[in-house]
């Protein structure tokens, strides 16, 4: 089971850092968002997760810990606000370049 976790997040993180290294707006975003899945996966996998366990201390004999999963929930929302500006900003430079290259290049420029 870590193994395929780490296997699962060493492609999450992978595929985002080749997306975020692309001249295109729509990859970059992209691979922006499959890194914060990767470290938001990570930090979830790190809180040592039991089944059957409560969060709350007294209440079992060996709680789970609730902090990764606020800071993963805390990250999600942030995540999706910070996608959201993203899209918005990328839209408003495509209007305005009339090009979707991060460095504000046209399509018939190299590099």
């Amino acid at each position: 089971m870590e193994v395929m976790l780490a296997l699962i997040i060493a492609t999450l993180v992978g595929c985002g850092v080749y997306l975020t290294l692309r001249a295109r707006t729509f990859p970059v975003i992209l691979g922006i968002t499959l890194l914060s899945y990767g470290v938001n996966l990570f930090v979830f996998v790190s809180g040592r997760l039991s089944l059957n366990q409560v969060p709350v201390v007294g209440m079992s004999e060996n709680p789970s810990d609730p902090l990764p999963q606020a800071l993963v929930l805390t990250a999600i929302v942030i995540g999706f606000a910070m996608t959201a500006f993203l899209v918005v900003l990328a839209l408003r430079g495509q209007g305005e370049m009339k090009s979707d290259h991060v460095d504000g290049g046209s399509d018939g420029e190299d590099g």
